[in-house]
């Protein structure tokens, strides 16, 4: 049994990342970063793997050579970020690329077959190692799952990636994957050509002995998965010159230029396919080093390594196990956050609504986006019914007497979150922990005619919570350490990325949004153009527009936000735009009524934004518009919220920057190659950033006056990172 097997060889003491037993004619190469919880392609296999493959290739006994990792579920989970940043100049990281390249060539060209047992994560340089095996054999277990995400760091995949990807796959399936950096699960990688076989976790060393053997005695011949109409397509230069200018436009539109990594990615593979192997990989490694000294990449880094330090929970020694979670309300929240905790969690879920009817449409909800995962082949039938049973839809508290916490998604109202907090107090034991999914409203209020105050905290979800990575966690001067630390788990095990914020009128993520929303809002007062504030702000990063977000979340929920927010910003003199109150109330909901700033359509059963609605016009002011420069929309909008971020870290709403850039990024699409608000200050300079506010403040008020850390810190000469 390959857990047993696993078991063995993770209890071995050694210093080495490769260990290797031989069996049945089979030189095993255990993989074990001793150092990590996970392999990651370091300098420590590289230094170690040569000498390996010596040995292995001197013993007459080995007809063949098996990559195995020891660890549970990870093959090679990509390579050491932190070794790259380590490296100071444009040589060093050239020498590393051109070590590891080589290294990748041996095991290529390698005498003897050589094959990838893969189960569990083989990412980035994790897959380039397995790709560059005789042949990749992997397990059939959701957990297994192969991409090439160096894109999403502001690079390019280094170790040949480039070259030997489309090899396999073909040019149109590669270009997808690497340049949306996306995983692809065990049966569409084998229908695809990246895995030549699957196996049951359990049978995975067996099979690969077995490989071992029928390759020694027959080489093994890739087979071309590639439909004939995709052989056509790029078996011919014209055609696959329709290709490359298809994949640019559409790079082009989703980054805005904006990111330089899928630019030469595509580059690369060009080079590769027209002018040979060599060719390719000389442009691949000359690409790699130009990318990791690039501003992008060295901010996505950043990111990247700030989500994987947010991974500790600060509290874990003080946490409590959750073995049941409560979700009230079965709406589109509700259902997701018992998603979450049923799929992602392995959490049994008690699910309440008002009526057993909408209890049962948040599981029906459930069910559907479940299901989609076994029609793509992700998980299994078998895998889907675990899910399932750990729902229970009910109309009624009686079954959540053994829930250990319970998150309220209810109706954004402070009576009615009181209510089922008392409710839910009444019903559950003494220990239950409450917390709320409010987006706006202080939990401090919420939690006013708690019996145990100290039991209640903020659990904010962004929508739609399956697919949104944030978490922020919202805790008042009276929540306890275990019940921060317990929320902290259940974050982590949904599969979220936790940020905790202290107490406030909108937290951290909605108090920032807020401005920059209402910023927009007094944009269109000005004379402004839906489309030109929408588009201004894609081109600066945002991936939605702020007028089309507020489509997005509901006219009636931003004029709520505005309500709440209202009274803090009036002390700073600030005058909130009241024109969101009234478009809701003349019937302008936004998306979920069709009716917003935009105009809707439905295309296969959803419902599509459309041209800019000019009836809208009329709330602003009339039809007529005037012509604005994007750089003004841009620098207006972004300082709204950026200032608002330092008001947050110097009132102590923020406990750090890192947090704030987290928050901003994965919870509101702030630019992730701008870092965030406060790298993006410590970029273009904390009083260049105060001085801009300054300047604006004298022309459109004192909404724009700098936050007092702000100008301390200019004066100071302070950055927000030490780095």
């Amino acid at each position: 049994m390959l857990n047993d097997m696993l078991n063995i060889m993770s209890t071995k003491k050694s210093n080495t990342f490769l260990n290797v037993e031989i069996r049945n004619g089979a030189g095993i190469v255990w993989m074990d970063n001793p150092d990590e919880k996970v392999n990651t392609l370091n300098q420590k296999l590289i230094d170690e793997l040569p000498a390996v493959l010596d040995d292995l290739l001197k013993n007459d006994d080995v007809k063949g050579v098996i990559l195995i990792s020891s660890k549970k579920d990870t093959f090679i989970a990509g390579a050491d970020i932190k070794l790259l940043r380590q490296m100071k100049t444009r040589d060093e990281v050239t020498r590393f690329n051109l070590v590891g390249n080589d290294l990748l060539d041996r095991l290529e060209n390698f005498p003897k077959p050589t094959i990838a047992a893969i189960h569990g994560a083989a990412l980035g340089g994790g897959l380039e190692v397995a790709m560059a095996c005789s042949y990749r054999l992997a397990t059939d277990h959701s957990k297994t799952k192969f991409g090439l995400p160096e894109v999403k760091l502001g690079l390019l995949p280094g170790g040949g990636g480039t070259q030997r990807l489309p090899r396999l796959v073909g040019l149109q399936q590669a270009l997808d994957m690497m340049l949306t950096g996306k995983n692809i699960y065990p049966y569409p990688a084998k229908k695809r050509g990246l895995i030549d076989e699957l196996i049951h976790k359990d049978a995975l060393l067996d099979a690969a002995i077995t490989t071992v053997h029928k390759l020694s005695e027959n080489s093994h011949e890739h087979v071309d998965k590639r439909s004939f109409l995709d052989q056509a397509i790029e078996g011919s230069l014209i055609t696959r010159g329709i290709v490359y200018r298809k994949a640019k436009e559409q790079v082009m539109k989703s980054t805005q230029g904006n990111y330089p990594a899928p630019l030469k990615i595509l580059h690369c593979v060009k080079v590769g396919l027209e002018k040979g192997f060599k060719a390719g990989r000389e442009a691949e490694t000359a690409g790699f080093t130009e990318l990791v000294f690039s501003k992008e990449a060295k901010q996505l880094i950043n990111l990247f390594l700030a989500m994987q330090e947010v991974k500790k929970n600060p509290w874990d020694k003080k946490a409590k196990d959750v073995r049941e979670i409560g979700v009230l309300g079965a709406g589109l929240m509700g259902a997701g956050i018992a998603q979450v905790s049923a799929d992602n969690g392995k959490y049994d879920v008690v699910l309440k609504d008002m009526n057993i009817e909408n209890a049962g449409k948040g599981v029906k909800m459930i069910y559907d986006d479940v299901h989609k995962k076994v029609k793509k082949r992700i998980i299994s039938s078998f895998e889907e019914d675990l899910v399932m049973s750990r729902l229970l839809p009910t109309d009624s508290y009686g079954p959540m007497k053994g829930c250990d916490l319970v998150i309220e998604a209810v109706f954004e109202d402070l009576d009615i979150k009181q209510s089922v907090l008392k409710e839910t107090e009444n019903a559950t034991s003494k220990d239950v922990i409450f917390a709320s999914n409010t987006s706006s409203l202080p939990i401090t209020k919420i939690a006013e005619k708690a019996r145990k105050p100290d039991q209640v905290v903020g659990m904010h979800y962004f929508s739609p919570v399956p697919k949104m990575p944030l978490l922020e966690i919202i805790k008042t001067d009276k929540t306890a350490d275990w019940v921060l630390g317990t929320a902290y788990n259940v974050g982590l095990k949904q599969g979220k990325t936790n940020i905790v914020v202290n107490d406030g009128p909108g937290f951290y993520t909605t108090r920032i949004l807020a401005p920059f929303m209402n910023e927009a809002l007094l944009l269109l007062e000005e004379g402004a153009r839906i489309k030109d504030i929408d588009h201004a702000m894609k081109k600066w990063g945002f991936p939605v527009g702020p007028v089309n977000l507020m489509d997005e979340v509901g006219l009636d929920v931003a004029a709520h936000v505005t309500e709440v927010m209202s009274d803090l910003f009036k002390s700073r003199g600030m005058e909130p735009s009241d024109k969101a109150d009234k478009i809701q109330e003349a019937g302008y909901m936004g998306k979920k009524n069709k009716k917003g700033f935009y105009r809707y359509k439905e295309v296969n059963g959803r419902t599509k934004k459309d041209v800019p609605n000019a009836e809208i016009y009329e709330f602003f002011g009339g039809s007529e518009r005037t012509d604005m420069e994007f750089e003004e929309i841009q620098t207006r909008m972004s300082l709204m919220m950026i200032n608002e971020a330092a008001f947050c870290l110097g009132e102590g709403i923020l406990e750090s920057a890192r947090d704030g850039d987290l928050g901003a990024i994965l919870g509101l699409g702030f630019p992730p190659f701008l870092g965030g608000p406060f790298r993006y200050m410590d970029s273009i300079g904390v009083k260049t950033i105060a001085n801009q506010l300054q300047e604006l403040a004298k022309s459109h008020g004192p909404r724009f006056n700098p936050a007092p850390k702000l100008t301390e810190m200019a004066k100071k000469g302070k950055t927000f990172y030490k780095d």
